[in-house]
Order: C-alpha cells, then sequence, then structure tokens
C-alpha cells in the first residue's frame, strides 16, 4: 500500500518536471526560430552589396538636391542651416523606405517555397513573424546610419555624440513598427505588382507629411492633423531633436507615440501573418 502510494508520487512529481521540460524545450526552439530567421536577412543583405549600395541612392538624391537647392531660401526666411534640419528626416526616409519594403520578401519566399518550409517548423509563428520582423528592422537600421555617415560629407554635424543612443532608439523604433507594417500587408498579398503599388501610394504620404521636409509651425491647420495622425512625424521629430536639437514635440512624447505605433503594428501583423497561406 504504502509502496504503491510512494510509486504514484514519485510519478506525480516527475510528470511536472517533464511537462516543464518540454515547455523549456518548445521555447527554446521558439526562439531559435527568430534568431536563426533574424540571421538570414542579416546575411542577406551584407552579401548583397549592390542592395546595399543602391538602397542609398534616393536619400543621398533628395539629401543633395534639396539640402542644397533650398538651403538658400530657408536661411533667408530664417530657418537656419537647411543641411542640419533635413538630414534627421533623410536618415528616415532611408530606415523607412528599407523597413517598409522588407516585407516583399514574405511574397518572395512565399513564389520560391521558403516560406512553406518556414511556416512548417516547430515554432509559433509568432515567433517566425518576430524573427523576419526583428531582423529587417536591423536592416533599416543600419540603412539609416549608413545615410548619417552619408551626411557628414554634406555638412551635417551631430549637436552632441552623447545623443546617438536616443538617435538610435528612435531609429529602432521607426523601423520595427514600419517593418511590422510592411509584413502585415505582405501577408493579405500575393503578387509584388500589388504590394509595390501601395507600399508606393502609402510611403510617400507617409514621408511627406512628417515634417521631413519642411517644418510643422507653419502649417494650415488640416496639414497639421494629418502630420499629427502620421507615426513618421514622430520618429522624425525625436531624432531632429537627438541629432541637431530641434523639437516640434518632445523627446518623451515622441518614443511614448512610437513605442504604442509599433507595439500595435506587431500584434496586426502577427495576427495577419498567422492566417498566411504559403
Amino acid at each position: 500500500m504504502n509502496g504503491g502510494a510512494v510509486e504514484a508520487g514519485g510519478r506525480a512529481s516527475r510528470e511536472p518536471s517533464g511537462k516543464a521540460l518540454a515547455r523549456g524545450g518548445a521555447s527554446s526552439s521558439s526562439w531559435g526560430a527568430v534568431w536563426a530567421l533574424w540571421l538570414r536577412q542579416i546575411k542577406r543583405y551584407l552579401r548583397s552589396r549592390s542592395r546595399l549600395v543602391g538602397s542609398l541612392g534616393q536619400p543621398v538624391l533628395f539629401l543633395v538636391a534639396l539640402g542644397f537647392g533650398f538651403g538658400p531660401v530657408f536661411q533667408k526666411a530664417g530657418g537656419g542651416n537647411y543641411i542640419q534640419f533635413l538630414t534627421p528626416g533623410i536618415v528616415l526616409m532611408g530606415v523607412l523606405f528599407t523597413a517598409i519594403f522588407s516585407g516583399i520578401e514574405i511574397i518572395w519566399d512565399r513564389q520560391f517555397g521558403f516560406l512553406k518550409e518556414t511556416l512548417v517548423a516547430p515554432a509559433p509563428r509568432l515567433f517566425i513573424m518576430l524573427g523576419r520582423t526583428l531582423g529587417g528592422a536591423t536592416i533599416a537600421v543600419i540603412q539609416g546610419f549608413l545615410v548619417l555617415l552619408v551626411s557628414f560629407a554634406a555638412g551635417f554635424r551631430l549637436e552632441s555624440w552623447s545623443r546617438l543612443p536616443a538617435a538610435a532608439l528612435f531609429m529602432g523604433l521607426t523601423a520595427v513598427a514600419f517593418t511590422a507594417l510592411g509584413t502585415a500587408i505582405a501577408s493579405v498579398l500575393e503578387d509584388m505588382q500589388g504590394f509595390q503599388l501601395i507600399m508606393n501610394f502609402l510611403v510617400m504620404p507617409i514621408f511627406f507629411f512628417s515634417g521631413s521636409i519642411f517644418p510643422l509651425k507653419s502649417l494650415p491647420r488640416f496639414l497639421t492633423d494629418v502630420a499629427a495622425a502620421n507615426p513618421l512625424t514622430y520618429g522624425v521629430d525625436g531624432l531632429r531633436l537627438a541629432l541637431s536639437g530641434g523639437s516640434y514635440a518632445g523627446m518623451g512624447l515622441d518614443a511614448a507615440v512610437l513605442a504604442g505605433v509599433a507595439a500595435v503594428l506587431v500584434a496586426a501583423g502577427a495576427q495577419l501573418f498567422s492566417r498566411i497561406q504559403a
């Protein structure tokens, strides 16, 4: 009797440990999937030198053409050095374009069968989406820092080197938010042409109405409201404060809004990605 009770107690005490071990193994494999997908994104980016150099073309063109073209007019109007004002917006332009267009890789992987292999991995789709999103966001931040390096040649100067971590924070939050948005849209589309059309319809208005290339203070009321509803506005404002000292809303509000938008878009992206059919 006592022996049976001891044996039953032993089994009972062993069962929870086995379940905990299984949960630990599942969790470990899930985070392993995040790491593997993140690393894949980074390796693909570093191996493609044409992509690395080509993605700098549009931000550098805007920086040079607008910076030197409108610089004298901006200065005469009392706005100060236009390169100092413009550079944070152009840096986030590089982040925005790289982040949001990373979603096209989902469509690409679906067409070539890699997505199907990924989805049958022993990891929840949430973790698969997180791995892809973090990989795309990391590449976007790297792209932003490359644009920042190029801007030094155009005459941009940092207000304080000690604020670089804050700059990295705003680039990171912006990158996560718009990579998640690109993932969400790509999850419901099946062809690249449709994705590019929708992205072009979204990206340019998001960029132009963010305060990237002109101050928001003297805009008509309806445009100010549009800018206030644009999440990139808070990224540009926070990054401008970190890099060159000017701010429209304040760093605390900028960071809070961006973090909230990033969380919502990651949740929406995860929900849509969970329904994707390879």
